[in-house]
């Protein structure tokens, strides 16, 4: 789906004369699955494939960029496929908004979240919790300055899952969750809206949400519209 809207986004901005398209946010949970970007180290995935159904879990190599990560239920994932040419075409600067999005989500529920330079999410601490830990994993691709993939929040996300893997090729730091983090009741629908309403302000644009069927529908007519004579089905 991605892939599809994408190409869609290239198309409309490449047609003559252009014929721009809503940008899209998609914000979801996944069932248990290990994902690889595309210059990842197979060797952080530290059980064999085989025995990934014993923990109910599948493994995909994908196109983002980064290292393995784990993506499950309580965990909020944000795919952004945005035109970046309507924004600014500036790759750093559309990572440190993402990382700027979760960080004042984060402030809402009382956790500090940084920047580690280098290292690309958000991270906790250190502090008297314990050592440095990220609470939000990001891996993007780009396209003619339209992007993909994205970043997976920990909200109530069960962390023993990452304990089979080398998080992000980082063995010297840990993982968290808003719920680890703090005692206030956190679920990842109470997220969803302050990620949504932040995205509106760092980007200065309005969204309209739309859930279940509706979000389908919408998403299977962006898909399927002819533009600059791509027919996508």
């Amino acid at each position: 789906m991605q892939e599809r809207v994408q190409e869609q986004l290239i198309a409309a901005k490449r047609a003559e004369p252009p014929e721009p398209l809503p940008h899209v946010l998609l914000l979801l949970e996944h069932p248990p699955v290990y994902t690889l970007g595309k210059s990842g180290d197979a060797e952080n995935l530290l059980v064999p494939e085989e025995q990934l159904e014993a923990l109910d879990a599948t493994f995909h190599r994908i196109g983002r960029g980064g290292d393995v990560t784990f993506h499950g239920p309580g965990q909020l994932v944000g795919y952004p496929l945005f035109d970046l040419d309507r924004f600014f075409t500036d790759l750093g600067r559309y990572l440190r908004t993402l990382e700027e999005v979760v960080i004042r989500t984060c402030d809402a529920y009382g956790v500090s979240g940084t920047r580690v330079d280098g290292r690309t999410g958000v991270w906790v601490g250190p502090d008297d919790r314990g050592p440095e830990r990220k609470v939000c994993a990001m891996g993007v691709r780009c396209s003619r300055w339209v992007t993909m993939h994205g970043f997976a929040l920990n909200v109530t996300t069960n962390l023993d899952y990452f304990d089979h893997i080398v998080p992000c090729g980082i063995d010297d730091r840990g993982v968290t969750s808003l719920a680890e983090e703090t005692d206030a009741s956190v679920a990842v629908d109470d997220v969803r809206g302050p990620i949504a309403e932040h995205f509106a302000d760092l980007f200065d644009t309005e969204v309209t949400e739309r859930h279940g069927a509706d979000a389908r529908a919408f998403l299977r007519t962006l898909t399927e519209e002819t533009v600059g004579g791509l027919q996508e089905s």
